[in-house]
């Protein structure tokens, strides 16, 4: 991951503004007071002209002899060490010099309280010299673990994607966190980039990082959704951070059909229920077979529908637990309601409609007329035909009654008659043959 590319030119960012302390302690002996002013210009004149090496040595007396001279002894030893180490040629020498900048960091630490103001700054230097040394990497880890002890979140968003890297390096190296650790990072700095972001800070390259990597680590499949965070969550059901981490990764990683989903599902729901949670919450609950749960929870859904077209869909839904539950005027009803809301829905709904008069023969057959108990698959035509549902339409047609059998009872095609019982239905007679 090339994480370097979202931290350009934060660095000048991170160190503005620091302002070099005004207070100078010099030594009270003469001769050591003077060389502590011979050795603090021969310092910043090395640095000003870019002579790091050079000003490491003046500065290094400084910062053994007379470490309460200033702060910016501690404030420009971070730029001379870090422009040694970029200097120098000798890989033994270049780390001396970088993990002299962090030990400035940490004096100045000692010596000022003034942390909240660079600590960021350390985690920077550190990721930018140990993110490819596997015995180092935890360092990096630490310095940002620092950051969110000092500050309690990170100011700048693009190096909430260095410390995740930095976290995913030392767990490939060094199997450093479990799987619930990592994930709780994870969680953790998305919530600092949603806070920048309702800030109105432009987050979408550290998001699109830690969205890389929290892929690469293969961390989430539905087994662990189940046998992981599924029974952390049935131990505290009263964790709702948990219960939407859960549910998030179940739908990211298509895991909808598990146990832990419909137990999050039902939290979230139960907590701040919204139209779609409660809807997918019913459908669930419908899978299943448990129509008496999902009844009241669609009638919820209901309330919460924001347009005619979510109202129709819920209808639609509580249609079909009626006609399960043996409530065919409720579901004609519901249907009847789903189509007006959302013509796009009237198909199906009209088809349910279809089905409900096909198996309405038993319930409503009188035995004394042919014509009459045959009418219901009339009416059924009759509905299948407002649906658009040929299949349907044949079927149904195969059940009218035949010429011969109107003939017997005095009647003919194109008259009109009551289906009667709870269809209720007044139709034209036709015959199937």
């Amino acid at each position: 991951m090339k994480v370097k590319n979202v931290l350009t030119g934060l660095f000048t960012l991170l160190v503005a503004g620091f302002a070099q302390a005004q207070e100078w302690k010099w030594p009270s002996d003469e001769k050591m007071e003077a060389k502590a002013r011979e050795y603090n210009a021969a310092y910043v004149d090395y640095m000003k002209s870019e002579q790091f090496v050079e000003a490491t040595k003046p500065l290094h007396w400084l910062l053994v002899n007379t470490p309460d001279l200033n702060e910016s002894i501690y404030i420009n030893g971070v730029t001379v060490y870090d422009g040694a180490s970029k200097t120098s040629t000798d890989d033994a020498k270049k780390r001396v010099y970088q993990d002299s900048v962090m030990t400035i960091f940490d004096l100045r630490r000692e010596k000022y309280n003034n942390e909240a103001r660079w600590v960021e700054n350390k985690a920077y230097y550190a990721y930018s010299y140990y993110l490819n040394d596997k015995t180092r990497v935890g360092d990096i880890v630490a310095a940002f673990d620092r950051v969110m002890e000092v500050n309690g979140t990170i100011n700048t968003p693009g190096l909430v994607a260095a410390y995740f890297n930095a976290v995913y390096r030392h767990n490939a190296y060094n199997k450093a966190f479990s799987k619930e650790e990592l994930l709780d990072r994870f969680e953790g700095l998305n919530k600092i980039l949603d806070a920048a972001e309702a800030e109105n800070k432009d987050v979408s390259a550290p998001r699109s990082t830690l969205e890389q990597l929290i892929v690469a680590m293969e961390l989430i499949n539905c087994e662990f959704i189940e046998n992981t965070l599924g029974p952390k969550l049935k131990a505290d059901p009263k964790n709702i951070a948990l219960a939407q981490q859960i549910f998030k990764y179940s739908v990211q990683y298509k895991c909808l059909g598990s146990n832990s989903f419909l137990t999050a599902l039902e939290i979230i729901d139960s907590d701040n229920p919204t139209f779609s949670t409660s809807q997918v919450r019913a459908m669930r609950y419908m899978q299943n077979r448990e129509y008496e749960k999902a009844q009241p929870i669609l009638e919820k859904a209901l309330t919460l529908a924001e347009n005619n077209k979510q109202k129709a869909d819920v209808q639609l839904d509580l249609a079909k637990i009626h006609a399960q539950q043996g409530r065919k005027t409720a579901a004609r009803t519901a249907a009847q309601e789903a189509a007006r809301l959302d013509p796009e829905k009237a198909s199906e709904a009209y088809t349910l409609i279809g089905y409900l008069y096909m198996g309405a023969f038993n319930d409503c057959k009188g035995g004394e007329s042919r014509a009459k108990d045959y009418s219901v698959f009339i009416a059924a035509y009759n509905a299948f035909q407002r649906a658009g549902n040929n299949e349907g339409m044949r079927e149904a047609r195969s059940r009218f009654p035949s010429k011969e059998e109107l003939f017997t009872e005095g009647k003919q095609a194109g008259e009109t008659i009551n289906t009667g019982c709870w269809v209720g239905e007044t139709v034209t007679l036709a015959t199937r043959d």
